[in-house]
């Protein structure tokens, strides 16, 4: 008899290999996204080095002193990061990488025209910033290259989400008992000369655990409990993550009168909790603890108090009542600033934001941007942080993991988060926080914790693309 024909059976190529055996059909089928990524990138670096050189041609008359300096940093951020994404990331978004560039040269540019206002007026006491800023911003994107090269696989960092939360509460309570009273908040650890702002590398590493987290537990968490006034509220026994984080937040506020901190630490758990079980009374709850939490403090804390109370009637700084009260008047300036501005603004150097004080080169940036550039320029940088937020969340929605799928959006929650209470705070929408509107505002720990927030979205977004195209 003849033996049957036995059939090959398909080889199961390991998924590491499944990378390395793309064909060149597969290739050739893949958009070209670095060749998109040069264009946008070119484009930026000359934005910025003519936002820079007019800037210093309309308030001096001449070049900028610090004008090679600048155009080099610039090509440096634009330039070695693309190289790497080339090599090690080349399926990564294209956008990504220009949009923070952007907004970080932007915020260059903000912080010379204020330095050279702070170097006119002596009695502001102002130091300059922007020379500072730049030797940051380049510390940072070299973290964020060091990230891509170090990090192939990003669920890597599932595996020590706990040892990631255990470090990242100690970040966020060292202010508290060893940080610095500034501004009239705990947020800085001075280290000698420098100063670290811990709640932001919290903002990631709680991204993180939240992630890792809500994957494992997620099922149980979607669990429906009681109908409350028409809302399905969750069972009591699955209450308890969030009535931990609504307690952590609040200690925060407390001890440390950090508004932003906290809410932007209990706003992302509340947000990836929604993303992660697709339930509306999450949401809900969030809100109200969240409400509660802040009217309960507000009332009994006296920094966070005064914040209230000069955001409901910012203009009484004026009055001899408010004088008498020492009640700060930079809400008001910013005001003003946004009124005196319009719609298209006075132009780069001819308005007066240094009339907030030191404020202009922190949170308060944004009103140099609405008094110069108008509303067209506020709406154009908010634009820019939208923009960068949803292709985070392109990136979780192109992952095919459930770590990579929260971390993305996570990320992204915490950037819109970040600039809703920045922004919110300088328009008078809700009371002042404090925290840096990120990549514009000066502050080291603000933009390196920002360039590992995209490196991590470009790694995200390489791995989800790799596992997407055809081998």
């Amino acid at each position: 008899m003849r033996a049957p024909t036995r059939v090959p059976r398909r080889a199961r190529v390991p998924e590491r290999d499944v990378e390395r055996t793309m064909t060149f059909a597969a290739l050739a089928q893949a958009p070209d996204r670095r060749r998109t990524e040069a264009w946008l990138l070119a484009l930026v670096f000359l934005i910025a080095v003519f936002g820079y050189t007019y800037t210093g041609l309309s308030m001096t008359g001449r070049f900028p002193v610090g004008l090679a300096l600048f155009a080099a940093g610039m090509l440096f951020m634009t330039l070695v990061p693309h190289l790497v994404l080339r090599r090690y990331a080349p399926r990564a978004d294209p956008l990504i990488l220009p949009l923070a560039t952007l907004l970080t040269g932007i915020g260059l540019v903000l912080l010379h025209r204020l330095d050279l206002t702070y170097a006119q007026t002596p009695r502001l006491k102002t130091a300059q910033a922007a020379t500072g800023q730049l030797v940051w911003t380049v510390i940072g994107v070299t973290v964020c290259i060091a990230i891509l090269l170090l990090l192939r696989d990003h669920r890597i960092l599932q595996r020590y989400i706990y040892l990631t939360m255990v470090i990242a509460l100690v970040l966020l309570m060292a202010p508290a008992f060893f940080g610095a009273d500034m501004y009239g908040a705990k947020r800085w650890i001075l280290l000698g000369p420098l100063s670290l702002q811990p709640g932001e590398f919290v903002k990631i590493m709680i991204s993180v655990f939240f992630a890792g987290y809500l994957t494992v537990n997620r099922d149980a968490l979607a669990l429906a409990g009681r109908r409350f006034l028409g809302a399905q509220l969750p069972p009591g026994r699955q209450l308890a993550p969030i009535f931990t984080i609504w307690a952590i937040s609040l200690l925060v506020l407390i001890f440390e009168r950090d508004l932003g901190t906290s809410l932007i630490f209990f706003g992302v758990f509340v947000i990836m909790l929604y993303i992660a079980t697709d339930r509306t009374s999450w949401v809900v709850c969030g809100l109200l603890m969240a409400a509660v939490g802040a009217a309960v403090v507000g009332s009994l804390e006296p920094h966070v108090h005064g914040r209230v109370t000069a955001w409901l009637d910012p203009m009484r700084a004026f009055t001899k009542e408010g004088r008498a009260e020492q009640m700060s008047d930079q809400l008001a300036q910013a005001l003003l600033s946004f009124g005196s501005g319009g719609i298209s603004g006075t132009g780069l150097g001819q308005g007066h934001p240094e009339q907030i004080g030191f404020a202009g080169n922190s949170d308060f940036i944004l009103t140099t941007v609405g008094e110069e550039l108008g509303l067209a320029g506020v709406m154009a940088v908010l634009m820019l942080y939208v923009l960068l937020a949803q292709r985070g969340l392109r990136v979780g929605l192109s992952a095919r993991d459930p770590f990579g799928k929260l971390l993305a959006a996570g990320l992204a929650g915490a950037l819109l988060l970040q600039v809703f209470v920045v922004s919110g705070g300088v328009t008078g929408l809700i009371p002042l926080t404090g925290k840096a509107l990120p990549f514009l505002a000066k502050g080291g720990s603000s933009l390196v914790a920002n360039w590992v927030m995209v490196a991590l979205l470009l790694r995200i977004s390489d791995r989800a693309q790799r596992r997407r195209e055809p081998v």
